[in-house]
């Protein structure tokens, strides 16, 4: 897992240093909405931390295992819709494009990803691209 500065702008992009924004998140306060699970999610794959993104996986579509790429250099989070998913809600859908750099150049990833929320914590099940 990458260190990250506490105080540094959160990977996310909402603006907030790390340990007021996803951080909390990341060390087990639930989060409230869809989109904050997301958001913390990609703060996740950008520190690297693999266990919270396995915790944070539906268990009926987790995989067992996970290894992230350590080459892969996330850079930017787009959050471009957001359906449902508050905390009244039991499902949510959030549409997103992330940025990243590999050793082979700039890519965008876009997804439309479904959550469940289940004894009130948000859990991602499995997302789709989205059509343009």
């Amino acid at each position: 897992m990458t260190a990250l500065n506490p105080s540094a702008p959160c990977p996310c992009g909402f603006g907030d240093p790390y340990l007021k924004c996803c951080g909390p998140i990341h060390g087990g306060s639930p989060a409230p909405t869809a989109a904050q699970l997301m958001r913390s999610r990609y703060s996740a794959f950008a520190i690297g931390d693999e266990a919270y993104l396995l915790r944070t996986w539906h268990p009926g579509t987790r995989p067992r295992e996970l290894e992230l790429d350590g080459t892969t250099r996330w850079l930017r989070l787009i959050v471009e819709e957001a359906e449902l998913g508050g905390p009244f809600d039991d499902t949510g859908y959030v549409t997103f494009s992330a940025i990243g750099r590999t050793p082979e150049g700039r890519f965008e990833q876009r997804e439309r990803s479904r959550f469940a929320r289940e004894h009130g914590n948000w859990f991602y099940v499995d997302g789709i691209e989205p059509p343009n």
